[in-house]
């Protein structure tokens, strides 16, 4: 049974960065993707980013230029380092683990979620 803690989250003024971490136990991430998704208040959770074990990266089209995502494969931890904060970026981000090894966009293409951490951007 894998289990994803995430951390890093916070209050930041617009511009400002934080970095999230997904730490997994219980098992391995392997080759399956690992993702990351937002949700705010009175929206559905939306994919934000993704990353293959091959290293095949996406970034929805909001976050390009400002976030990025790394994985540890040895250290079972997944980031996502996210720059230029915006005031729209404000919501609970989960991680979560593909069922496969490819990418998944939707959240049914993930099996396993964090239980998420809040970003708060200030205007």
């Amino acid at each position: 049974q894998v289990q994803l803690v995430e951390s890093g989250g916070g209050l930041v003024q617009a511009g400002g960065s934080l970095r999230l971490s997904c730490a997994a136990s219980g098992g391995i991430l392997g080759i399956y993707a690992m993702g990351w998704f937002r949700q705010a208040p009175g929206k559905e959770r939306e994919f934000v980013s993704g990353i293959t074990y091959g290293g095949t990266i996406y970034y929805e089209d909001s976050v390009k230029g400002r976030f990025t995502i790394s994985r540890d494969n040895a250290k079972k931890t997944v980031y996502l380092q996210m720059n230029s904060l915006k005031p729209e970026d404000t919501a609970v981000y989960y991680c979560a683990r593909a069922r496969n090894p490819a990418m998944g966009y939707t959240a049914a293409s993930y099996d396993y979620w964090g239980q998420g951490t809040q970003v708060t951007v200030s205007s």
